[in-house]
């Protein structure tokens, strides 16, 4: 009861003041300020798309009706409709993340050149977590009141597409960048332990074995001699560009100016593009084919009708992974470093590496004040001589993040009757977007390896 009553004052000044929130549990790790903020943001975010991804489940409404007593009375006391016929299906969905981006874009005009944690600005955005979860839930709430609902959800699904289209691009700049810190990290630890020469010959192999094991698969799968012609020319076409950033990543001219510069990178860039290349065949309309006087489904991944819950498996993954890529890119898009990578230019400091198997992560070696709570988790307070990310830009990605989540819910322009379930179902707009991702994924990475020859003074150390 004694430790009970500390962790619930600390918790209720994280909720209604500027504290730092950390957990009750001694044994949790202690955690930096900066990063427990963003933690918070992304818990709100992730909290707002799963209420979308309920929204455009035709199965969790149906169980609603069976658990909820006196289901439809509740609907029409609530003015939602037959059933809430209102509060579920892509409208409500873009109502919703609506509010969740004017809650982020409002933040991010609000923090706009916080250089110190000691302000009123910053300390609201690093506290006031139970305010500002209000704020968030009014927001959303406030996008069912829009009036001229038409003309709203046209417009709306533009500003969609456009944002969600910019946060795709930053998306793949990260992943660009992540290839390179890996490569850096490790490389690091060469020249104090042979061993991270021996995890670098592995990690590559493993992914260059992925992307080759890839390439046969949709091969054997996706492809057929009297259909599926795109298939063949793009899985042809990725295949080769990335033999061709491989061999480009090892070449004389980039090791000269790039002594780091190896094959992890385009490993890892590989086997994102292979990624990108299978969900793009999952996502294409079905094409048929007469084999033997009967119209068969072709470059497909041969589901028996009995083994449902395979494709609800491959579903869930491809949704674990788009929502994972979603959270990495909010979370990691404003350090400094990664700031540097989508400017494409070289950290004005030099950074001393440390090689690291979680190497994501900061660095633990810096000295911070430290709290510590007697009750809980123990806060690092990294911030006291200055931010150590841009607050601004940090709400302005989850800004575009939120519309990348609306667009990808609502299946892009195919949103009409269109449900959760069917996520990885066919849509020419969703193969497209997919297949030029993985040209523009390759093409950046190839501007990393020539752009020190391209634009040699940018790049000086």
């Amino acid at each position: 009861m004694e430790m009970c009553i500390p962790c619930c004052l600390t918790q209720l000044a994280c909720c209604c003041g500027s504290a730092a929130c950390s957990c009750c549990c001694n044994c949790c790790p202690k955690i930096k300020q900066s990063t427990g903020t963003r933690i918070m943001y992304a818990l709100y975010f992730l909290l707002v798309t799963i209420v979308c991804v309920i929204m455009m489940s035709p199965t969790v409404e149906g169980h609603l009706k069976e658990l909820i007593p006196f289901y439809s009375a509740m609907c029409e006391k609530l003015n939602a409709g037959e059933n809430c016929k209102t509060l579920v299906g892509y409208s409500a969905v873009y109502k919703v993340c609506f509010g969740m981006s004017c809650f982020f874009f409002l933040f991010c005009l609000f923090t706009i050149k916080v250089n110190t944690s000691k302000g009123c600005r910053a300390a609201v955005h690093n506290g006031f977590w139970l305010l500002k979860f209000i704020v968030l839930v009014a927001c959303c709430a406030g996008g069912f009141f829009i009036p001229n609902e038409e003309t709203f959800l046209e417009v709306w699904r533009y500003v969609g597409a456009a944002c969600g289209s910019l946060f795709l691009l930053i998306q793949l700049m990260l992943l660009v960048e992540f290839a390179h810190r890996w490569n850096t990290n490790w490389s690091s630890g060469v020249k104090y332990n042979r061993l991270w020469y021996g995890a670098l010959a592995f990690v590559t192999l493993m992914l260059f074995t992925i992307a080759v094991g890839a390439i046969v698969f949709m091969g054997v799968y996706y492809t057929h001699s009297q259909a599926c012609l795109l298939n063949k020319i793009f899985l042809g076409i990725n295949g080769s560009l990335c033999l061709i950033v491989s061999l480009l990543a090892i070449s004389p001219c980039i090791q000269k100016l790039q002594p780091t510069s190896g094959l992890l990178q385009p490993g890892v860039i590989s086997v994102y593009v292979m990624y990108l290349t299978f969900s793009a065949f999952s996502s294409k309309p079905k094409e048929m084919v007469e084999i033997n006087g009967v119209n068969t489904t072709v470059c497909v991944f041969p589901f028996n009708s009995g083994l449902e819950s395979d494709k609800k498996i491959v579903t869930a993954l491809g949704s674990i992974i788009l929502f994972g890529c979603i959270l990495y890119s909010c979370l990691t898009s404003t350090t400094r470093r990664s700031s540097a990578a989508l400017r494409v230019c070289r950290n004005s400091e030099p950074e001393t590496e440390r090689a690291r198997c979680c190497f994501c992560f900061g660095d633990d070696t810096d000295e911070y004040d430290e709290e510590k709570t007697g009750s809980g988790q123990n806060v690092v307070y990294d911030e006291r001589e200055g931010t150590i990310y841009s607050y601004a830009y940090f709400h302005f990605v989850f800004f575009l993040g939120s519309l990348y989540v609306m667009m990808t819910i609502t299946n892009w322009f195919n949103y009409h009757n269109h449900e959760i379930e069917k996520l990885l179902d066919g849509s020419w707009s969703v193969y497209w977007l997919k297949m030029v991702s993985c040209w523009v994924c390759l093409v950046l990475y190839m501007w990393t390896l020539v752009a020190p020859m391209v634009c040699p003074k940018r790049f000086e150390a």
